[in-house]
């Protein structure tokens, strides 16, 4: 399964689509960079979905820390939400939950990052 994504902006954050499998560092180069894009045109407040991420190793937890480091660089915040079962105890298995602002909805990230 292919790994793809989607950003759509909004007024002052971005909502980060990501699906498929997450396992090799090179997938999310395009992501990485829309990220960066994001960071320069003053979106640093990110919802980011992974509903439809089927699977991710530790090249996508990565990934993820990558994007939270971006966001938090630029005096911003990352949350996840829509997490499933599988990327939820990965989360959890390695302590990232310690790292990461989580959320069940898309609600509850957008109140987390003060939308």
């Amino acid at each position: 399964m292919v790994f793809e994504f989607k950003i759509d902006k909004k007024a002052n954050y971005a909502l980060i689509h990501v699906s498929g499998e997450l396992i090799e560092k090179g997938q999310a180069a395009g992501l990485l960079e829309n990220a960066e894009g994001l960071v320069k045109e003053n979106f640093n407040k990110w919802a980011i979905d992974l509903a439809d991420l089927k699977y991710m190793n530790s090249s996508g937890l990565n990934t993820l820390i990558q994007l939270l480091t971006k966001a938090r660089v630029a005096g911003g915040e990352a949350v996840l939400y829509n997490m499933n079962k599988k990327i939820n105890e990965l989360i959890l298995i390695t302590k990232l939950h310690t790292l990461f602002k989580i959320a069940a909805t898309q609600e509850e990230a957008l109140k987390m990052l003060e939308i």
